[in-house]
């Protein structure tokens, strides 16, 4: 049973991939507090609607010849779709770096939750697969 074909699997593994590369993005900004010069970046709101008109969309395209360049939904990793922007903040230090680290560590705080919630509801709506393939009675 290939799980990437359900939907609902399909955007929960989005989701989860986009709060892989949030988080990324988020410790990048950390480890750049004291960057002069630096402007704290972060991703896009995650779009559920969006997801789900992705996941309702065209046949994906294909590589039908060896010469062919890979489609975007192809490339390596669950959070290559998104990209990160950056963020300027009201709060710029003098050497022009805009990292706030409370506001990241909020953000951080945010997006592991988020994170905690979507794997949860993976596991049971994998439970319930389970539930309903097992013969009954046992």
């Amino acid at each position: 049973m290939n799980l990437a074909a359900i939907p609902l699997f399909s955007m929960l593994r989005g989701r989860l991939g986009y709060l892989t590369e949030q988080q990324k993005v988020l410790a990048q900004n950390v480890a750049n507090a004291d960057t002069a010069r630096y402007t704290a970046q972060d991703l896009r709101p995650f779009s559920f609607s969006a997801q789900v008109n992705r996941a309702q969309g065209a046949a994906p395209m294909a590589i039908t010849q060896a010469g062919h360049m890979s489609p975007r939904s192809e490339k390596r990793g669950l959070g290559s779709a998104f990209k990160a922007v950056k963020t300027p903040d009201s709060e710029t230090t003098l050497n022009g770096n805009s990292v706030v680290l409370e506001d990241e560590m909020i953000k951080i705080s945010d997006a592991r939750i988020n994170y905690d919630a979507a794997i949860s509801f993976y596991q049971k709506s994998l439970n319930l697969l389970r539930m309903a393939s097992r013969a009954p009675g046992r």
